[in-house]
This record gives structure tokens, sequence and C-alpha cells, in this order.
């Protein structure tokens, strides 16, 4: 029996600098297969510039996924590699599959600094230089002397990059490209050109990179067994290389290797001209839906629910979109901030665990809770939308996104899922009542609001219709349930 895939994030930004992570998520392995999760989506692995202390978006060195002495630290910030790959392997035992994090995009904490020609570009307007050319000193050496060659004997010096953001002659910052280089084109036309996001930005131009990286995806496949990817700041890569990248890594490891990628913007037909650029390749993140409930959390009320889904991707293409709420980078505090508030919060997850399209993505932030932020913990309603997602939540749907404050759809269930068919109403209002078509099957049948916002029963009529009620600013999930007595009963 096939049930519906959930994805999990399983970290958020602030998590501590105690190297506990791998080792408490091979302790909760079975609770997440209860739950219902059937991926988690890990933070990056391999050392970063900061050592215990990097989130892992500062990537150092791809091979050092916490066996190695450098930067201070053998663990990374979520342990040492024997208990990530006990972590994976946990997973894998229980039918979850793991998605690791890649950043390939840049490098950061150099071993050394070389003396390089470059020019200084606006950081507005990435197409316009600054000043003339001149000579600085670059961090842009990786030689790895802590791992001494094992794995790769591939070192990184200044021909590898395009751009850098720090002269340490003048000690001071800026974008800076290097002589004889060029900004990658097919990238994000934000600033004139983001090919640059920070550190020492790759030359996916130079095939020494190119064949180094694909050295290290086999590599880093072989040695983890990760059933899949999760690629960092796509828009600011050009999109032959993924293109080429992930057929290959398809290819020589025989997996089908579901990836995601995180294109922020909330244009969706950026996203879906990277979709086709890249020949489909990936799913992407589907920042237009996050930037919607972000809107509407913050209106109370003043938002138009019937446009909701309008210029999403899991509206335009369903089959590449993963939904979310909130992730590390839209939590307080990070440069993507855009947190949706907690009352919002969950209409927003019933918006994307108990609808047909979509790959959601639950955020161990919302789970969890961010003590760093003192932000609680939703785990009790959560759960409640998951159980709901992993028994009720199948079959045809039929929306009613017909009022800017009350929407709801309903999904009629199937026979493969004993007692599955549910029905969601949303107000973020005063609340009300839709007329909902749920099946012919129910006529008859009492159905109880899962979610305990509404106290009494409904009967659907011969017609498979049933009049769902919803409280002021909350969801409802009404599901087939008998009372023992029908004084209550609404019909």
């Amino acid at each position: 029996m096939n049930q519906n895939g959930l994805m999990m994030q399983y970290f958020e930004w602030y998590l501590p600098d105690d190297a506990s992570l791998w080792k408490t998520l091979k302790d909760n392995v079975s609770k997440l297969k209860t739950m219902g999760v059937s991926a988690v989506w890990l933070p990056p692995a391999y050392k970063g510039a900061q050592g215990i202390h990097d989130v892992g978006y500062g990537a150092y060195d791809l091979y050092d996924l916490g066996e190695f002495d450098q930067k201070g630290t053998v663990p990374t910030k979520y342990g040492t590699k024997d208990e990530y790959l006990a972590a994976i392997k946990a997973l894998q035992t229980k039918g979850i599959d793991v998605y690791a994090d890649v950043v390939l995009n840049h490098k950061m904490g150099a071993d050394e600094t070389e003396q390089v020609t470059a020019e200084e570009f606006n950081a507005g307007n990435r197409n316009q230089m600054i000043g003339e050319k001149k000579v600085i000193l670059g961090w842009t050496k990786f030689t790895f002397p802590g791992r001494k060659g094992k794995y790769s004997d591939f070192t990184w010096n200044w021909t590898h990059f395009d751009g850098i953001d720090w002269d340490q002659n003048a000690r001071q910052g800026g974008i800076y490209r290097l002589e004889g280089k060029t900004f990658d084109q097919d990238v994000d036309e934000e600033n004139g050109n983001y090919d640059y996001l920070m550190g020492s930005d790759l030359d996916f131009d130079n095939p020494e990179v190119r064949e180094e990286l694909y050295r290290w995806g086999e590599w880093y496949l072989d040695t983890t067994g990760v059933n899949g990817f999760r690629l960092d700041a796509v828009k600011h890569i050009g999109s032959g290389f993924y293109r080429d990248w992930l057929p290959k890594m398809r290819e020589e490891t025989g997996k089908e290797l579901f990836t995601v990628g995180e294109y922020w913007h909330w244009d969706v037909n950026h996203l879906e001209s990277y979709l086709d650029r890249v020949n489909n390749v990936m799913s992407l993140f589907d920042v237009p839906l996050h930037l919607h409930f972000h809107d509407a959390s913050r209106a109370h009320g003043n938002y138009d629910l019937r446009t909701i889904f309008d210029n999403t991707l899991v509206a335009r293409r369903p089959m590449e979109a993963v939904t979310f709420v909130d992730n590390h980078d839209s939590q307080p505090g990070q440069s993507l901030e855009s947190w949706v508030e907690d009352w919002f919060k969950p209409m927003a997850y019933a918006m994307i665990l108990l609808r047909e399209n979509g790959y959601p993505c639950l955020f161990y932030g919302d789970y969890a809770g961010i003590p760093h932020n003192q932000i609680a913990p939703m785990k009790p309603v959560l759960d409640k939308l998951l159980r709901l997602r992993k028994k009720h939540a199948y079959g045809p749907q039929h929306d009613y996104l017909d009022d800017p404050n009350v929407i709801g759809w309903t999904r009629e269930g199937d026979a493969a899922h004993k007692d599955s068919g549910c029905a969601v109403v949303i107000s973020d209002g005063t609340g009300g009542t839709k007329h909902m078509y749920i099946g012919r099957q129910f006529a008859g049948k009492h159905f109880v609001d899962a979610m305990k916002n509404a106290k009494y029963n409904i009967k659907i009529d011969e017609n498979g219709y049933g009049d769902f009620y919803v409280n002021r600013a909350a969801v409802s999930v009404w599901i087939q349930k008998e009372p023992k007595s029908t004084k209550t009963t609404q019909e």
C-alpha cells in the first residue's frame, strides 16, 4: 500500500554547536517513521570554514565529513563521519530516504593567499566595473593540510574561481572578478548578474573544476549511499552544470536520486524557466507559495485566500514542486527572513500536507521549536495534520477556493486506504461553512472535525455533499467517524 510521501528538513539554523545531531537523528528514526516521514533532508555534512560552528554553507572541504582535524575540530557541527553514516543507514533500514545538502557554488576558509589581478564590480550591478584593474591578495588556495590528500589530491587555486569578496592587502571587502574570468551568464539576473554570491566563487567554465566535482559526486554517493540531493543556491550557478552533472550521477549509481534545488525567487516564471533550461532534472522549492503564506499571515484576515495558489509552482508544475511553509533561510534572523506567523501555520501546513499536488517538506524548526528565538514547538497541531496526511488525504480532490476568507477542498479517499477521505476548511477571518462534495460513497455517513475546532458531527447527504464548518482563524479537517449518539449531529 502506497503512503503519501513526506520530506522533513531535519535541522534549523541555530542548533547547538555540540556535534550531536547525527546521534539524535539515529535515536529518533522510529519516531520519524511513525510520523509518516518518508525522506529526510540533512544539513551539509562536510567541514565548513567555521569548523564546529559552521551550519555547513561556508563549504571548506567537501571530502571531510567529520573525519579530519581541520578548522579546529574533527567533527562538524552535527557530528563525525561515522555518526553520519550510521544515521543514514538507520534511516534507510526503516525505509526512509536521505537527501544530502550539496553546496557547490562557493568555497570558504582558504588555507593560503595568492596575489591576483582583479576588477572590482558594483554590488548592485554586477555588469558595471568600478575603477581600474589592480593586484589584490586573495584567499584562494585550498590545500587541506589536515586531510593530506586522502580521497583526493586535488587542490584549489585562483584559476578555479571567477570571483572573491576580500582583498587581504587593503583589508577591504568588495566583489572582485579575477583576471581573464567572466561571470556565468545563464544565472539569475538579479543585481544585473547573480553569479557571484559569497566566498571564492567556483568557475564552472574551468574543465578542472567540473572534472573534480564529477569525481567528488561519485565519491560522495559511493561513500554515503544517500538517495538524493538538496542543491543549494542553484540560481547562482550556470544551469548547464547541474543539467549535465545530475544525469551523470544517476548513470554512475543506477539510482533515481530525487533532487530538489533552491532557487529563491518570488516569480514562478523564473522557476519554470530554470526547470526548462536544466531539462527538468530536478524539482524546486515552491518559494512563491511560501511567500504567499508569509503575506497571508501578516495580513491578518485582509488577504484574498482565493488567490493563495495563484502563480505558484505547485499550480503550474505540480510534479516538480516541493512545498514548504518555512525553512532555515526564512526563519527569523536570516538574510531571507520571511517567517510565517504562528497563527497561520496550521492553515499553511494543511495546504501543503492535505492536498493532492506537491511534495511537502516539514521544517524541524516548526516541529521542534527554535529556542534561539523563543519560538515554541508546534508539535501537537503538526502531529494531528501528519496523522491526517498519513491516513486520510487520498483520492480525487475537489476545490472550493471561492471566498476571500473561507476556502476548502475535499478528498474522496480510495480503496487502498481504509477510512480515507477528508474535507478541509480554512478561515483567516470570522469562520464559516462550505457546502462541498466529498463523494456519494459517504452518503448517510457522519463526519467529525479531527482538529476539534467544531464540536459537533455532520451527516453527508444522499448526493455526497456536506456542510463543513470552520471557526475563526482556524483549520478544520473533517473525517468519517460514526458517533455513539446523533443528538448533536447537524444534518
